[in-house]
């Protein structure tokens, strides 16, 4: 195996190029259809609430970087969660129908159930609620389960890398044991959640070996399991391609144990391509970024903790919102500010790894934008 080099740098330091965008000349009234400039549609907004996390994946957040002197967002720096409510009410304006609250561990976020309140009544363009969903590594689920159905969020997102202790223990490397986060999922179930699914990111030689197992295990349940391929985020999780596990081998292994058939996406730009037992006893899904680019459909705008908006998850550029919300300006002078940074949106990085142009790119860490 080849010897694995973090980069000791914090994304905040290194200028990861941020700026507030300037106030257009002309400003226009949101129409419910933003497109960037590859035709993709702004529709789905995903909200970093912490750079904080409990767990030290190796993936994510390892500790050679994040450790206890890390220099974490002060309480000012964050967005508040009025804050938080207004950009959302000006990126539905834009056509945005699923919002997710990310971190770090939004459940650290103190009393997130607070702005999962808020931002629940909110409605679509057509009048629908707003689809409002979390991913958490479900430590803290047990304890937030019930509260959280009860500010009124809909769907959530449990992140598992092994039902093997040991495993589990060794990556998230805070020897956090497997059995509290399925108490948590159970926790959830019983608090009435009906639309629960498990990420499991797939690193080839550390978890592989435990696809079989995750797939039996929520096999015959309501949990939607889903596979996603180990990321070249940022530059701390020391990525490399021979650590890669191709969606489509994952689902070979599973075909081969349990015949599958494939489903088609629940809406256009879905990035989970989804599979069913043949014997209809449950769905598992595959995330494919870095095998089955799907730049071409991407329409997730990103919103840092601190209030900056990023195109892609592996934006060298964020634009900061939160000084022009405390700068005074007004909800048509930011809408203007979002439409004409999407409408100039190119990014497609997944379809350029590996080409030259990609080699020194700076890009931002996940545990600072969300995954």
């Amino acid at each position: 195996m080849s010897e694995r080099v973090i980069p000791l740098i914090d994304e905040r330091q290194r200028k990861v190029d941020s700026f507030v965008p300037a106030i257009p000349e002309q400003l226009l009234p949101a129409t419910g259809l933003l497109s960037d400039n590859r035709g993709r549609q702004l529709h789905d907004l995903r909200i970093s609430v912490t750079d904080r996390c409990n767990f030290r994946c190796t993936y994510c957040m390892p500790k050679e970087v994040f450790d206890k002197d890390y220099p974490y967002l002060s309480h000012g720096d964050l967005l508040s969660f009025e804050e938080i409510v207004r950009i959302a009410k000006i990126y539905i304006g834009h056509g945005v129908e699923k919002i997710r609250l990310t971190g770090g561990e939004p459940l650290l976020r103190k009393h997130i159930e607070k702005l999962i309140a808020m931002l629940a009544p909110l409605k679509t363009l057509s009048g629908k609620p707003i689809d409002l969903t979390l991913t958490t590594n479900g430590s803290l689920l047990r304890k937030k389960a019930q509260s959280l159905k009860d500010a009124g969020l809909t769907r959530i997102t449990v992140s598992l890398d092994s039902l093997n202790d040991e495993t589990f223990r060794k990556m998230n490397d805070v020897d956090f044991p497997v059995a509290d986060v399925l108490d948590g999922i159970a926790a959830a179930q019983e608090a009435g959640f009906t639309n629960i699914k498990v990420n499991m990111v797939v690193k080839k030689g550390t978890n592989d070996q435990e696809i079989i197992p995750m797939a039996n295990y929520f096999k015959n349940s309501p949990i939607i399991l889903r596979f996603i391929e180990f990321m070249d985020v940022g530059a701390s999780n020391g990525w490399n391609m021979a650590e890669v596990l191709s969606s489509a081998e994952v689902i070979k292994k599973i075909h081969e144990t349990y015949p599958l058939r494939n489903l088609n996406p629940n809406y256009s730009g879905e990035v989970v391509e989804r599979w069913e037992y043949a014997d209809g006893s449950g769905e598992v899904g595959v995330i494919s970024s870095v095998t089955q680019a799907f730049c071409k459909d991407c329409t997730r705008a990103r919103l840092s903790t601190e209030g900056k908006m990023y195109l892609c998850l592996f934006a060298t550029k964020g634009y900061d919102l939160k000084e022009l919300l405390r700068q005074g300006k007004s909800d048509l002078e930011i809408s203007n500010v979002i439409a004409q940074i999407w409408g100039q949106r190119s990014d497609h990085y997944s379809e350029l790894r590996g080409s030259p142009e990609m080699s020194d790119r700076l890009k931002v860490e996940m545990s600072y934008i969300g995954g």
